[in-house]
């Protein structure tokens, strides 16, 4: 084939150490412009951002996987660096270690992002420990309930 064509979707998850509630709906508005930012300086898109006080959902395309790793190690590291330097009275934020990447189909996009952005009245009945367990039970991915969270 004379050309490659590549577009991989992730939806991405991943909560605040502890799950403590740092993320105020000012810190959002303007905490997801500047992951957006990080994302585009790697060649990506932001397509859906969304979350509650402790956790954020992120979908996002890549043309090229060669630095995927270091796309999600740049989001939550610069992502944190630049709370630290924002909310100075928030010198303790952290997000969790780890995270969740799963990929998903073209034809899913549009569903994945009215999810994203309707996170706050989806947590008023689901918690985010029963929701994330839900994710990686929908995916088959095998774990030890007694190691998840951290």
């Amino acid at each position: 084939m004379a050309h490659s064509h590549k577009s991989h979707y992730f939806h991405l998850i991943w909560p605040t150490k502890n799950r403590t509630k740092w993320i105020s709906p000012d810190m959002q508005s303007r905490l997801y412009p500047y992951m957006g930012g990080i994302i585009r300086n790697h060649n990506g898109s932001l397509l859906e951002i969304g979350g509650i006080e402790d956790n954020v959902h992120l979908l996002i395309c890549l043309k090229n996987l060669d630095n995927y790793s270091y796309l999600l190690r740049d989001i939550k590291a610069h992502s944190t660096l630049w709370i630290h330097k924002n909310f100075p009275d928030l010198k303790e934020f952290e997000w969790q270690e780890g995270f969740s990447s799963f990929s998903l189909h073209f034809s899913l996009i549009d569903t994945v992002k009215n999810y994203i952005r309707n996170q706050e009245k989806h947590h008023k009945t689901v918690t985010f420990e029963e929701e994330y367990l839900k994710f990686l039970d929908g995916q088959n991915i095998q774990y030890d309930k007694r190691f998840v969270f951290g």
